[in-house]
């Protein structure tokens, strides 16, 4: 039975993997190390720490991960406060249509600061019963305990949970914890292998509530 959904944001909520592909080689060049996007792509769905650390040891980066951190979310902050960006078509509507009926989640590896910067931009914060970090967890994706905990959090069990996923870690992240994965196809969150989740959609407006209430039961079904 499915009784509760769970979106990623980055990707999928808000197309702003340009935005953090802008903002991270902005910091390399700054740091005077250039890095190209076809290698950032490697580390979408991740938490900053844990892309930066490795980021840092594998170019000897003087700065600490913390100092790296700062600078580059103060500059996507800035960004985003003074783009006119809109959420990804579809999700409002998505979001609308889950509202009042199921538990809505929300299990991002950003930063909450930015979370909540980019659901306050959109007015889109009161759909949400429960908002996480992947910075408030042990382990960021592609580690289940994220979506564990939301799950916990909303009172459901993982084989209740749908989520909305843009990136291979995501897919990961949701599947080690038992849940029913839907892949968003973005073209913007770069070369995403999405394989690994039970449904594949191009476009948001695709996932409707009757389709959900399909998807749970037959995925059990073929466990």
């Amino acid at each position: 039975m499915f009784t509760a959904f769970i979106f990623d944001m980055d990707g999928v909520i808000i197309d702003s993997e340009p935005l953090h592909f802008k903002v991270d080689m902005e910091v390399m060049e700054g740091l005077g190390v250039p890095i190209a996007k076809e290698e950032l792509e490697a580390y979408v769905g991740m938490t900053n720490p844990e892309m930066w650390t490795r980021i840092r040891l594998k170019y000897g980066l003087a700065p600490s991960v913390e100092d790296i951190i700062e600078l580059q979310l103060n500059r996507k902050l800035s960004y985003l406060e003074a783009s006119d960006d809109r959420p990804i078509e579809g999700i409002a509507e998505l979001l609308h249509s889950l509202h009042g009926s199921k538990r809505i989640g929300l299990a991002s590896s950003s930063p909450r600061v930015f979370i909540e910067a980019v659901l306050n931009k959109f007015g889109l914060l009161p759909y949400f019963d429960f908002v996480i970090s992947g910075e408030e967890v042990d382990r960021g994706k592609p580690a289940p305990d994220i979506y564990l905990k939301t799950a916990e959090m909303l009172g459901a069990a993982p084989g209740q949970c749908i989520v909305l996923e843009d990136s291979r870690n995501g897919v990961a992240a949701a599947k080690a914890a038992g849940m029913t994965c839907i892949g968003f196809q973005n073209a913007n969150s770069g070369d995403q292998d999405l394989s690994k989740s039970d449904w594949i959609v191009g476009s948001i407006r695709e996932i409707r509530l009757e389709k959900l209430e399909r998807l749970v039961p037959s995925a059990e079904a073929g466990a």
